[in-house]
């Protein structure tokens, strides 16, 4: 079975992005693309921790409502929701309303906080478990890898919660740590650029 698909400007592109228009402009602007802004990167582990047992389409259909009601995954202010908060947004039929979900993205906001203190950023720890080339898996071969069960395990040590191996792979995959388009998609040649001139953050 082929890994690719014809685009709507008749480029091949990765197969999952078939049949659901939305798909494209994402897999083409966003996903794979390395990403070094905090917020954007707790947003992206939110966003898969609600996905798990869920497709990524029902979710993106969603984001812009997860985004409002989660103050634009701003950690800060995340870390000081209440029960209050919780009930407000179990209330809230724009996003998926799940309470395990919704109390563990709260939580994850005070582990990001505290990463950040220790690291000097969420971005330079997550770019800490980039895998070396060597380790990086033949493109959209697998859903989880050595490098996201060690960022998993770290993360659950560290107090994280719904962010197994499979979630932290996806999240992988989608902030460029690793390029897994398919080999032939018109994007992977430009993600290869974007993470050949990506400067890794570093701790302090």
């Amino acid at each position: 079975m082929t890994a690719l698909t014809q685009g709507p400007d008749g480029q091949a592109r990765c197969k999952w992005c078939e049949g659901y228009a939305p798909f494209v402009p994402y897999h083409d602007t966003e996903w794979g693309f390395p990403v070094n802004n905090d917020i954007r990167l707790f947003e992206k582990l939110c966003l898969e921790s609600f996905q798990s047992g869920l497709s990524w389409r029902t979710i993106l259909d969603k984001r812009e409502n997860f985004r409002a009601a989660f103050d634009g995954f701003d950690f800060n202010k995340m870390a000081t929701y209440d029960e209050a908060d919780v009930e407000r947004l179990l209330q809230n039929a724009g996003i998926i309303r799940h309470r395990g979900k919704i109390e563990a993205v709260i939580n994850n906001a005070a582990r990001a906080q505290e990463i950040i203190a220790d690291y000097g950023s969420l971005a330079a720890y997550v770019w800490s478990f980039e895998p070396p080339e060597s380790e990086i898996p033949e493109p959209q071969s697998l859903t989880m890898s050595p490098a996201s069960h060690a960022m998993s395990k770290d993360m659950k040590k560290k107090g994280w919660k719904f962010v197994g191996p499979t979630t932290v792979f996806a999240f992988m995959q989608s902030m460029g740590l690793i390029n897994d388009h398919a080999k032939g998609c018109v994007i992977r040649d430009q993600v290869a650029t974007a993470r050949a001139g990506f400067a890794r953050p570093q701790a302090k």
